[in-house]
């Protein structure tokens, strides 16, 4: 367990590279997967996409909310192996281990029985009605997989292992090109399942995952079995992980209710826009989620080193996560730019659908700035255990400002299609300045109380 000793000795920005290029080229392929999901479907037919971006925004609230709580875990554990407090992290790793997916089963089963109706709500009726829910139950029930991933994840994270998790990325995202054609279209005893076969071999894919991940995790011996009271239910840490998790999972939440309120506004566009939203949507994702891999690293890097007292490391890791951030988005912009149409084309051969996700990704691309301030933002607070702010700025830029301007774009003015992702830049600059402020603020409060 002290391996993560060196997190609070080593130089910050070797750190940040040493964290962040692991989990970045793990989020690439992660990425990567959910086009080789896309590409498949589109295969399948446009009604097929757009079922899948419908599945993707349900399946997004029950993801959230556990990347949102794992998080929340690394937090902890990284705060315990500051402090040297090595039997309380092993402790927290042990409750956290079937907490996080007990979450997932009670969700999963909500999920079922509410999906058909959401769809519904979006717009979905007949065939598209029936593709998507095709697609999205086997997903809900492999979920308990994902949870355990996520609860895995969270104590190789806390100890400055993202390589782990990014190998378990990268065998995803080539065993998907395999068995997404092989579920779809059938192979000997494999029967074809359409679309319903690109959700199984996710799952399929998980499962493998989730046996690696947690091999690897009992090889830290954070978590062993010599003393098996460890994983019994523990109500005062369940309620630290509520208290120090519930601000990031509603806040991961918001965002799947966010994303759900700007598909049914792009619903009035029409069937076509949604495709060419999900599909523009996804190839974002291309250059936007690999610098999201600093995330991971602020967190690590702060919530090890707010353990441990080390405040000026606190205060240099959000400047040079910053920076790198905002090097690795002006590279994504430039290259979404000059090739933006050509990689949305890929996907579907509609001229309609490409020119809808070419309009949404040359506005979408220069909120990528914005994007980098408020995630790591969010990461340094929940590193500092300080993550209430982060659920208030969520409802604003997800909910309540994302409501009114898309109902003033669409509804009110009735402008076109692209003016709605112009209204979506400001709402979210506005929350990036407030986030930085305010995260700066608390940093130099908890300075000045070491003075």
């Amino acid at each position: 367990m002290r391996k993560s000793a060196h997190l609070t000795t080593q130089d910050i920005p070797t750190l940040i590279k040493q964290l962040a290029i692991p989990a970045s080229v793990g989020m690439f392929f992660n990425t990567m997967y959910n086009v080789v999901d896309t590409f498949y479907a589109g295969l399948i037919s446009t009604q097929a996409i757009a079922a899948l971006s419908l599945s993707f925004m349900i399946f997004f609230v029950i993801i959230g909310l556990g990347y949102g709580f794992s998080s929340a875990i690394t937090a902890l554990l990284g705060n315990a192996f500051g402090k040297k407090k090595y039997k309380l992290a092993s402790i927290y790793a042990h409750k956290g281990l079937f907490f996080i997916p007990l979450l997932g089963i009670f969700l999963s089963i909500i999920g079922y029985f509410t999906a058909p109706s959401l769809f519904i709500l979006l717009g979905a009726s007949e065939q598209y009605l029936e593709t998507s829910i095709e697609y999205i139950n086997p997903i809900l029930f492999g979920t308990v997989f994902f949870m355990f991933n996520f609860s895995l994840n969270s104590v190789l994270v806390a100890q400055g292992d993202t390589k782990t998790y990014r190998n378990t990325l990268i065998f995803g995202f080539f065993a998907n090109l395999v068995l997404n054609p092989l579920f779809i279209y059938g192979f000997l005893f494999i029967p074809a399942m359409g679309i319903q076969g690109i959700a199984i071999a996710t799952v399929l894919i998980q499962v493998i995952n989730m046996l690696f991940m947690l091999y690897k995790v009992l090889q830290t011996k954070v978590i062993h079995f010599k003393k098996l009271e460890y994983f019994l239910p523990n109500i005062r840490v369940y309620k630290l992980f509520m208290n120090q998790g519930l601000p990031i999972s509603l806040s991961m939440l918001t965002m799947a209710f966010g994303s759900l309120i700007l598909t049914y506004f792009v619903s009035h566009y029409g069937m076509q826009a949604v495709a060419g939203y999900g599909i523009g949507y996804r190839v974002e994702q291309l250059m936007l989620l690999p610098a999201l891999g600093l995330n991971t690293a602020v967190l690590t890097l702060v919530s090890n080193n707010y353990g441990a007292k080390k405040y000026d490391r606190v205060i240099e890791t959000l400047k040079v996560a910053l920076k790198y951030g905002f090097i690795i988005s002006t590279v994504g912009i430039i290259i979404l730019t000059v090739l933006g149409r050509f990689f949305i084309s890929q996907f579907d051969s509609n001229e309609t659908v490409v020119n809808f996700g070419v309009d949404y990704l040359l506005v979408e691309i220069w909120i990528f700035y914005a994007y980098i301030v408020l995630f790591i933002c969010v990461s340094t607070l929940q590193g500092i255990k300080k993550p209430k702010m982060i659920l208030f700025i969520s409802l604003y830029r997800q909910i309540f400002a994302k409501l009114i301007i898309a109902w003033v774009i669409v509804k009110y003015f009735e402008l076109d299609y692209i003016y709605l992702w112009f209204g979506i830049l400001f709402m979210i600059y506005s929350a990036a300045i407030f986030a930085y402020f305010y995260t700066n603020r608390i940093l130099k409060e908890v300075c000045n109380k070491t003075i």
